[in-house]
């Protein structure tokens, strides 16, 4: 039987995570983290052991590459979910372009707000504006989400 998850205890996880400096590749809490380590954290936090360790990237990854390769990693270990029906504690994945691939995560921590490591500052959590709906390519749950 899996381990069930709330959507409270996900999103107080990840807003245990605030204030946390954004550090490439990263995932410490209080330490550094990137907007994948933020989600890595919240799931070592929640679910336990990480299914897999994410292989090096760099910064220009996605541009690099092209390929859907966080996209196909939440697939592994994730639940979809339409981009529209996301709530407080699924995981959102974002592209800034049509054309690029999705290459940014955050974690809802409501059906208008999110928490996420932006680069060159810290974890925090903020509006999901119109620009960032705009830009949202993809929504999951954590497995064993409930409540």
């Amino acid at each position: 039987m899996s381990k069930v998850i709330t959507r409270d205890a996900l999103v107080a996880e990840a807003r245990s995570w605030i204030g946390t400096r954004y550090r490439h590749q990263a995932s410490v809490k209080g330490v550094g983290c990137d907007c994948l380590g933020l989600v890595r954290g919240v799931w070592r936090g929640c679910v336990g052991d990480e299914p897999e360790a994410p292989p090096p990237y760099a910064p220009d990854w996605a541009e690099a590459r092209g390929e859907e390769a966080l996209a196909a990693a939440a697939l592994r270990h994730l639940v979809p979910i339409g981009r529209d029906a996301f709530g407080a504690g699924d995981v959102l994945l974002f592209r800034w372009t049509d054309s690029c691939v999705a290459k940014h995560a955050a974690i809802a921590s409501s059906a208008s707000t999110m928490i996420h490591a932006h680069d060159g500052a810290a974890v925090c959590e903020v509006a999901i504006a119109p620009w960032w709906r705009r830009r949202l390519a993809y929504a999951f749950a954590f497995p064993g989400v409930s409540g």
